[in-house]
């Protein structure tokens, strides 16, 4: 029998159709600004998975468990050319990351519903949902080898024991933990780097892959780990994946995945990762790719002549341009399709007749979605405006699915019509709620930056905006450095939450940023308070030149980067009443000793030993002694990525300076507020600390 479905799952399966419900005689009430609560109101929809007939669609619908302090996640299908929409899995945890069967029969997906991590498989037409794994060490991302015979999935493993047989490693695995968790000593002991990484602790494991047998619906025989020792067979960081890293030759007896460098000692600091191969009889592995900058990323051609994946040309930079290439597995030739193309290529997916490519790649401001010839490499823009994303190709052909998002739009699964070229929403999840709510759109404009250069910038102008009065600013910066801000939507940094505190919002997009062309971006490293602090400050002008900005009551706020960016405000400008920092590096020389990717800080900087005297003038921490506007600060206890000793040294300084300043550090948060009641606790700290210097 099918899957309960919640009170509020039916709700929103009406609203997911499209169906209104009104009192009668009763009209709709005026519709109001977007308040903080409706952040937690929206259903959050995301990987959409088309089925192999294209006839049905499977995403997840995340949603915020407030009282709880954590989200639940359900999978939805519904038909792909729209219509009614169902809940098909109904557990108290998360359930996520559906692949279908190639005979559309099953749906893989990863679930906690039994405490840890494994790997599930429900009926495509309903029915109860079976467990496939019970590893030890959990088991995650699953991937259907082409024939249906087998599933791939990742577990995190200690290495000493990968090459045994899997019961038997297994086992070793489950009682090394236990004996590490019942003993009252708790050191950490280390002999390399990366021994935590973003928010947690390594401890001695290895991310491998793991290939089991299927049939009907179960297991029909052991896992065995096809990438053993001590390495990764995927990539430990999210800043060189663009999806699942490992997937099925055609004919199902290889499979090709993505590995961090041989020399693990150096891991910290190095950016290669290669393409490999193993033969799923044999064992056998081969390395395919030996560029010492970063490969990934591989997508067999469906007539298995190619193998496709992503590669950067320059070690050490984490930021330089994706490029989309193609390597023969019977000649051996390898080049690139995208060479002339000035972005970086993402998420990526073959056609049927292995003729074409489909990927996402970022414009200015946007994230679009494009194509490209195969044989020729010629780049056409698909999908343009918005932030884009997630694509899901129908296996006829006839149309490609995926998520789109805008300022003042939640994600939804949209289609786009290839015989048509039109884009439709499919799905429905938060149209009720957002019938009720303005949101303006966002405007886009463009200032001179340093050297004349063109920098883009969004305004969000607060709901009722009425150009004859005067409104506070909120100047935010993004962070990365290498991001920018789209035209998206965002749980965590949403301007048009703030806007609808009676704020404009601008987010200027300035040198670092990407999307505007590889030049653009590059022209940060080793020059964070150069050429993208002129860019600022011209943005900044053009606002203090607008006739309904109040120049008297402007802010700046910003993240990572962006709070590196407030932290070099706070000792050179006295243009903001307030500023707000989040995780935001402050002393140069102490963020590289405490980070993990190490990197990133020598890319960007140098190390500290080697650093130029013009470098070193670029950490904020030297000009401490200027400190004087009121500060808000939040940094994280499990920030490993910008450790929360910077937020430390940082409020230290302001104290015993007499700064008006606050912390907020959230013990159980990294590098972003990602739980509901942490996320609700954190925009209510810096709302009223705006308040109370904006709206005096």
């Amino acid at each position: 029998m099918p899957a309960p479905t919640s009170l509020r799952s039916r709700v929103a399966l009406l609203l997911s159709a499209g169906v209104a419900v009104f009192s009668a005689g009763v009209a709709p009430a005026a519709p109001r600004p977007v308040e903080l609560e409706d952040l937690f109101r929206f259903h959050r929809v995301s990987d959409p998975q088309v089925s192999p007939d294209g006839r049905t669609l499977a995403y997840v619908v995340t949603d915020p468990l407030k009282a709880e302090n954590r989200t639940n996640a359900d999978i939805w299908v519904m038909p792909a050319a729209g219509g009614e929409a169902h809940a098909l899995t109904n557990s108290p945890k998360h359930d996520r990351h559906p692949r279908w069967s190639p005979d559309g029969k099953w749906i893989a997906f990863e679930s906690n519903r039994d405490g840890s991590y494994q790997i599930w498989l429900i009926p495509a037409a309903g029915g109860e949902a079976r467990k496939l794994t019970t590893v030890s060490t959990e088991a995650n991302g699953p991937v259907w080898s082409p024939d249906g015979s087998k599933i791939a999935f990742v577990s995190a493993v200690y290495p000493e024991f990968s090459a045994k047989p899997f019961a038997e490693s297994d086992k070793l695995n489950k009682e090394k933990a236990a004996a590490l968790e019942k003993n009252p000593v708790k050191a950490r002991v280390f002999t390399q780097l990366l021994y935590r990484h973003w928010d947690s602790w390594v401890e001695g494991k290895r991310q491998h892959v793991f290939v089991l047998p299927v049939h009907d619906g179960a297991a029909a025989g052991e896992p065995r780990d096809v990438t053993p020792g001590d390495n990764d067979g995927v990539p430990t960081s999210d800043t060189f994946s663009a999806g699942d890293e490992y997937a099925f030759a055609p004919d199902g007896r290889e499979l090709a995945y993505t590995a961090p460098s041989a020399h693990t000692r150096e891991q910290a600091w190095v950016t290669n990762h290669d393409v490999w191969t193993v033969d799923l009889a044999t064992g056998e592995r081969r390395q395919l790719t030996t560029n010492l900058a970063a490969d990934g990323c591989p997508r067999y051609s469906p007539d298995g002549k190619f193998i496709a994946y992503r590669a950067q040309a320059r070690p050490g930079f984490e930021a330089d341009r994706w490029q989309l290439r193609l390597h023969s597995r019977t000649s051996g030739e390898d080049f690139s399709l995208t060479e002339k193309f000035d972005s970086s290529v993402e998420a990526m997916t073959w056609a049927a007749d292995s003729q074409s490519l489909f990927f996402s790649a970022e414009g200015p401001g946007t994230s679009a979605l494009w194509s490209v010839d195969a044989t020729v490499g010629e780049v056409h823009p698909l999908v343009v405006r918005g932030n884009n994303s997630e694509l899901s190709l129908a296996a006829d052909r006839r149309a490609m699915y995926f998520l789109k998002s805008g300022f003042a739009h939640p994600p939804e699964v949209w289609r786009h019509d290839f015989a048509t070229k039109k884009d439709e929403q499919v799905t429905h999840a938060n149209d009720a709620l957002l019938s009720g709510i303005v949101m303006p759109e966002p405007e886009s404009v463009t200032v001179a930056g340093a050297d004349n250069t063109p920098v883009q910038m969004w305004i969000i102008k607060p709901p009722q905006f009425d150009p004859a009065k005067k409104y506070p600013l909120v100047f935010m910066v993004h962070g990365g450095p290498q991001g920018a801000w789209h035209d998206g939507w965002s749980t965590r940094w949403n301007p048009e939450v703030w806007a609808a505190q009676g704020y404009v919002l601008a987010l200027p997009n300035p040198r670092g940023s990407t999307g505007f062309g590889q030049k653009f971006t590059d022209e940060i490293s080793h020059d964070w308070n150069g050429k993208v602090m002129t860019d600022l400050f011209a943005a900044l002008a053009y606002l203090e030149h607008q006739p309904w900005i109040d120049t008297t009551r402007m802010a700046a706020a910003g993240a990572s980067y962006g709070g590196y960016v407030m932290n070099w405000f706070e000792g050179h400008t006295d243009k903001f009443k307030t500023i707000v920092c989040h995780d935001g590096t402050y002393n140069l020389d102490s963020m590289y000793g405490a980070t993990e990717e190490v990197w990133f800080d020598e890319w960007e900087h140098g190390k500290p030993w080697a650093m130029t005297e013009e470098g070193r003038k670029a950490s904020p921490h030297l000009y401490a002694a200027n400190f004087k506007t009121p500060m808000l600060i939040i940094h994280n206890e499990l920030d490993f990525r910008v450790p929360v000793t910077e937020g430390y040294q940082l409020f230290t300084a302001l104290q015993r300076q007499g700064v008006p300043s606050k912390m907020i550090s959230f013990p159980d948060e990294g590098h972003w507020v990602l739980k509901p009641g942490n996320s609700e606790f954190w925009h209510q700290t810096v709302f009223d600390w705006l308040a109370e210097y904006l709206k005096k």
